[in-house]
């Protein structure tokens, strides 16, 4: 496998989880329809229909650490990530956090609620400065109800999530520390590095070690084990001052 010449960032930081969110002004309606066109629930829309979405939809700020939504909330809303990192996490019965996903510039959260009209099913907290542009609920099922193509590709985005979820649980209950983590590496070098050859592919996680913890259902210490074991079997290159 390609070696991942950096690993990421461990230095975690506090934040004020009371901060508040802030709302603005609709973005400009070209670049936001041109998101729209290449995300996977409204790409497939006729421009016509992102245009009227993207008239429904409003931007809102999130500071570090806010909590947007919790796991039992009521839905109101869908987002679209401008700029920042969501997490998307759950409490375990015994009070752990596992994190299941990172909701990046692009990406889609909070459509299960917002779909189903049920309660929210996992909370999304702000892990740096957050943009997102907001859907109201109301809207969503409107375009639905009215829009056949809309309505596959939800079914078709829902199905990918239930695909993810399966294959995250089968990596926790089945697979070894060593292996969640080079996967999850392996999964960020192909995103990240489609261009690059060699052995030696630079690699920027941009998140904490604790961070990389919640993601892969571990703690810390076991985490810094196994990023020393993939060190040792060459994997990794060795940090510097281990």
């Amino acid at each position: 496998m390609k070696r991942a010449a950096a690993s990421p960032a461990f230095t975690p930081r506090r934040h004020d989880r009371e901060r508040r969110s802030h709302r603005s002004s609709h973005m400009e309606p070209q670049t936001l329809v041109a998101l729209l066109a290449i995300s996977a629930v409204f790409g497939s829309l006729a421009a016509s229909d992102r245009d009227a979405i993207a008239s429904c939809m409003l931007r809102m700020h999130f500071e570090p650490g806010h909590v947007i939504f919790s796991r039992g909330d009521l839905a109101r809303e869908m987002y679209l990530v401008l700029e920042g990192k969501v997490r998307l996490s759950v409490l375990t019965s015994d009070a752990r956090e596992l994190s299941f996903a990172h909701a990046g510039p692009g990406n889609i959260f909070g459509e299960i609620a917002a779909l189903d009209g049920g309660e929210r099913t996992a909370s999304a907290t702000a892990i740096n400065r957050v943009q997102v542009m907001a859907l109201p609920q109301r809207a969503i099922l409107d375009l639905i109800e009215n829009n056949p193509t809309l309505a596959v590709a939800a079914i078709r985005f829902l199905c990918t999530r239930l695909r993810e979820t399966d294959l995250l649980l089968e990596a926790i209950a089945l697979h070894r520390i060593e292996v969640r983590l080079s996967r999850l590496l392996l999964s960020a070098l192909k995103s990240q590095s489609t261009t690059a050859t060699g052995e030696d592919v630079p690699l920027d996680l941009g998140m904490s070690q604790g961070e990389l913890a919640l993601l892969i259902g571990a703690s810390r210490p076991k985490v810094t084990n196994a990023l020393s074991t993939l060190e040792d079997t060459g994997q990794l290159p060795a940090r510097t001052g281990r």
